[in-house]
């Protein structure tokens, strides 16, 4: 049976049974100040320290409105931390509904989340492969609608961020792999009764030749839009047409500011109550509904999307992959370039999909690459316009769910903890996006 509780918003703070939802949470720095509106030129009503209990009853933009003891006041959404409930929160995404997720039913209980088996078996749905790409738009037409929004694009320099290496040069794999014909022959002449070891020892060798950066980048546009049909095949696109075209006009704008803005930038809402989003190789990137009905601005649409698309610029997935592959290596597969009239590429990944269906989405990350990604998310919103607060606020709305929380279930296999990544981000501090940390 599936339980469905129906949880109401209305003028922007929530209500559960009628009442208005409060979480608990701490001051998270040394001292800060309680304005009277949420807004920086507001008279100041009251100092906290560091610890000091309060409560919050609603959010609006990028601060949070305090229950204090004698009249209400507020503070941004990074001077206080959520108190995580050990299990499902219902109340906390409820009070966090906005333009996302407003008036509509959430399932809380009863509903089997998207997990590994479902990616591995799931079949490719084509038909939802090709509706969801009708859904793409042009980097014009995002550039359109961000001016109509007066997103100002702005220059912000990121030192470590990843680029694909200049050009198309470099040797191919077959290039190199002639060099090593040769070596192996000349190590079967000199081997004398080493035999099969030479050619084992080839064999991995032949496994660890570099791809030039062309053969990746035609991988990971092979690869993309399979692992996203199949993805498809578990949860198909949610049937809100506005909340697919949002989806693709805000993250087509955030991914022409980085440093991969020709991919074919994909992105669409699955239908499922996780809380979790995906990024596939080449520029496709699913959110769950359930990660984008807790979502409120355009900015924490963006802030999600930002960090799935570095995901993708830093190639994450795409290496997870090729680290099979050389696990693989001496078993004779996956590193087969045989042509069967699809391209080298094309072969390359449809053996892969066809062995694996999508469950590389569900693979764990190392935390490096998803601190890196938090990071680069952030850079993405103030080059783009927008407040790199933005996605501080999404992790505490997903960190208010709780612990223990059915739809985060997987998100917590695959990403670190959420109070780590808010601890990352306040111990890297905001350096140069300090300026736009004040953007409304």
């Amino acid at each position: 049976m599936r339980y469905v509780l129906i949880l109401f918003a209305c003028c922007g703070v929530a209500t559960a049974a009628g009442q208005n939802a409060e979480i608990a949470a701490v001051v998270s720095k040394p001292n800060i100040d309680v304005y009277s509106g949420p807004d920086f030129s507001a008279a100041r009503v009251a100092k906290l320290k560091r610890n000091a209990p309060v409560r919050i009853s609603s959010q609006k933009g990028l601060w949070y409105q305090l229950k204090l003891a004698d009249k209400p006041g507020y503070v941004r959404v990074n001077d206080v931390r959520m108190a995580s409930a050990g299990v499902d929160n219902a109340g906390a995404g409820v009070l966090f509904a906005g333009k996302s997720g407003a008036g509509r039913a959430s399932e809380t209980a009863g509903v089997r989340g998207l997990d590994e088996n479902d990616l591995r078996t799931a079949y490719a749905n084509n038909a939802q492969l090709s509706k969801m790409e009708s859904y793409r738009t042009t980097p014009a037409a995002a550039a359109s609608y961000a001016r109509s929004q007066n997103l100002a694009d702005t220059v912000v320099p990121y030192a470590t961020e990843a680029r694909p290496a200049a050009g198309k040069g470099g040797a191919t794999q077959a290039q190199k792999r002639s060099g090593l014909s040769l070596a192996r022959g000349l190590l079967s002449q000199l081997g004398g009764g080493l035999g099969g070891k030479v050619d084992s020892a080839a064999e991995v060798a032949d496994a660890s030749i570099g791809k030039s950066e062309a053969e990746q980048s035609a991988e990971e546009l092979a690869l993309g839009p399979l692992l996203a049909a199949r993805i498809l095949g578990a949860r198909p696109l949610w049937q809100d047409d506005a909340a697919q075209r949002r989806v693709n006009t805000i993250g087509r704008w955030v991914a022409s500011h980085s440093s991969r803005p020709e991919l074919p930038w994909t992105f669409g809402v699955i239908d499922s109550t996780d809380v979790n989003a995906f990024a596939a190789p080449g520029g496709y990137v699913l959110v769950t509904r359930g990660l984008y009905q807790l979502l409120d601005s355009d900015a924490e649409v963006a802030a999600v999307l930002g960090h799935e698309i570095s995901h993708i610029v830093q190639r994450d997935h795409y290496n997870v992959i090729h680290k099979q592959e050389m696990a693989t290596a001496g078993k004779n597969v996956a590193l087969r370039q045989v042509n069967t009239g699809g391209g080298i590429a094309g072969s390359y990944a449809r053996d892969f999909v066809e062995r694996n269906g999508a469950a590389i989405m569900l693979t764990s990350l190392d935390r490096g690459a998803e601190y890196r990604s938090d990071e680069a998310a952030q850079i993405y919103l103030a080059r783009s316009g927008y407040n790199p607060l933005a996605l501080y606020s999404v992790l505490q709305k997903m960190a208010s769910l709780g612990t223990q929380s059915s739809r985060m279930a997987q998100l917590y296999k695959t990403h670190p903890a959420l109070g780590d990544r808010l601890d990352q981000i306040d111990r890297r501090g905001y350096g140069a996006l300090e300026n736009y940390t004040e953007r409304q």
